[in-house]
């Protein structure tokens, strides 16, 4: 199954540009995969805020008293210098990816339950019995 990120989405054209649109006759809308305003997210953060990863990591490195000099690549700051913006880009990617981009999977939960002790499935199989009897579900 395709995740819904990659699969074509119709949006409608702003206003400015449908015009356009009307003049040539066709339905303002455009056909894209939602990934595209995700890439977009991640290209204005790697591009505004990227290049702040050195500014970041020398206050962490200050603050822990971590010496890093320039000896493996001389004139170039330490070799950690090297991967400031990478690791500020690695950790907005990580937390954008679980925030806006995985979408809650049952599976995944259900082999998490399986995992736990038969007494503390059940437990949480009343519980989810109990509040889906209040909702109307069952």
């Amino acid at each position: 199954m395709i995740p819904l990120a990659f699969q074509l989405q119709d949006y409608p054209v702003p206003r400015p540009f449908s015009f356009i649109y009307k003049i040539l006759r066709k339905k303002p809308t455009v056909q894209l995969c939602p990934f595209v305003f995700h890439s977009i997210a991640l290209s204005l953060f790697a591009s505004i805020l990227g290049p702040f990863g050195g500014f970041f990591a020398s206050g962490f490195k200050r603050a822990f008293k971590i010496k890093d000099f320039g000896d493996v690549i001389p004139g170039h700051g330490g070799l950690m210098d090297r991967f400031d913006c990478q690791l500020l880009m690695g950790t907005f990617v990580m937390v954008y990816i679980h925030s806006f981009i995985r979408v809650p999977d049952a599976s995944k939960l259900i082999k998490q339950i399986m995992t736990l002790e038969p007494n503390e499935q059940l437990d949480i199989f009343n519980l989810l019995k109990s509040e889906l009897s209040k909702t109307g579900l069952l």
